[in-house]
């Protein structure tokens, strides 16, 4: 049976299709700068690498070059061959605790939860859409970002603001990232021959987020009622004094959506140092860049910071800390200096194991921890898009 994975963004769009239950993967891709004159694509099929380009004005089309490729490609004679289409939704807020088969309730639900997330569920809206007209009989299911992170008590995702906030106006934590918290989550329950599992996984990337997972559910993660919460990231502030944005109003003649979208898009690496990519970062701080430094510091930072936190909301006792995503599977250097600053903790690196998975080019994985370490510290790749195919096959086969 093959299934489809759609991950649309404000102007981008990625694929995946899988055999499942194999969950062989037949083709992958990533549609980008949707609505530009110079939008492009890449698609990866058996184990080839294909450029194209050519402006396209809209999700819409987007999902008819998605279609030409598979076609092109004979990953499917006709569209009948798939049997199911999962999305990947930013935010479920309380309503979703689960992936659910999209329905036009779900839609209107994902409607009214725009105002929680106007960033992403455009984006995620217009992919729905999309594929609904292109594939109008195929039972289509919306993987919540937020759904991993309802196990969370409510002493984690209360903010400390008037109750009528949250009773009235859903003011609360959800955290992000929940696909891939939950893959990681799984794949140690597995490693370790353990249901309840405690972990601290690290997912870092251009977006970043951390998650205490307490007997096998999430109990606290970083980010909060948006992505903008928690760790300094690529290009967002992460967590600061929230006067600072009145302040700023004041003094720059800026609105709130104004300064909220500086904290969003123009802050964190990128505000410190001019540069968004943390291997980029890393190339200034090589030529002796101070603020490339300075960035580096604070960025790393508060990665110990969170971990020490949830180390003691586990009580210290911790099965492992894990680092995955981009940054976290592929950034040697930041992993050692994180490291570092957690020996307070007894936990320890080994040099020689972190060195070993590095690159940005291959996927790699493994403990690098030494011997010593009070806790082990693993490596592992994130699948986001196994876990939305994975419950789209379920749900469809129910």
């Amino acid at each position: 049976m093959k299934i489809l994975c759609v991950n649309a963004g404000s102007s981008s769009l990625k694929f995946q299709v899988n055999e499942m239950p194999e969950e062989k993967v037949l083709i992958n891709g990533y549609i980008e700068k949707i609505g530009a004159e110079d939008c492009f694509w890449t698609v990866k099929v058996n184990g080839q690498k294909i450029k194209n380009a050519r402006p396209l004005k809209n999700h819409s089309e987007a999902v008819e070059v998605l279609i030409e490729e598979l076609l092109n490609n004979k990953v499917v004679e006709s569209l009948d061959e798939i049997k199911g289409v999962g999305h990947r939704v930013l935010h479920g807020g309380e309503k979703y605790s689960d992936s659910v088969l999209i329905t036009d309730e779900v839609i209107k639900n994902i409607n009214d939860l725009i105002k929680l997330g106007p960033l992403h569920l455009p984006g995620n809206l217009a992919g729905i859409t999309a594929m609904q007209n292109a594939l109008p009989n195929v039972p289509m299911v919306a993987v919540y970002d937020t759904a991993f992170h309802q196990t969370m008590p409510k002493q984690s995702f209360i903010y400390p603001v008037p109750m009528e906030w949250y009773t009235k106006y859903g003011v609360r934590k959800y955290g992000f990232h929940g696909t891939s918290h939950k893959y990681i989550t799984n794949t140690m329950q597995e490693k370790l021959g353990k249901e309840n599992v405690n972990l601290i996984i690290c997912h870092i990337g251009s977006g970043s987020s951390i998650a205490c997972i307490k007997e096998g559910k999430c109990y606290d993660t970083t980010m909060g009622i948006t992505p903008l919460d928690g760790l300094m990231m690529g290009t967002r502030s992460g967590a600061i004094d929230p006067s600072i944005i009145e302040y700023v109003c004041k003094e720059s003649g800026m609105d709130v959506v104004e300064v909220t979208n500086v904290l969003n898009k123009k802050s964190g690496f990128l505000g410190v140092c001019g540069q968004a990519d943390c291997r980029d970062v890393e190339n200034l701080m090589a030529n002796g860049d101070e603020n490339a430094k300075l960035a580096y510091e604070m960025y790393t930072d508060r990665v110990a910071k969170y971990v020490a936190e949830y180390y003691i909301k586990l009580d210290g006792k911790v099965d492992a800390i894990v680092f995955t995503a981009g940054v976290g599977e592929n950034g040697p250097m930041f992993r050692s200096l994180v490291l570092r600053k957690l020996n307070a903790l007894g936990i320890y690196e080994n040099k020689e194991n972190n060195s070993k998975i590095a690159g940005y080019l291959e996927k790699s994985e493994g403990i690098i921890s030494s011997d010593d370490s009070k806790v082990d510290v693993y490596v592992l790749p994130t699948n986001e898009e196994i876990m939305i195919v994975r419950d789209t096959y379920k749900l469809i086969s129910e």
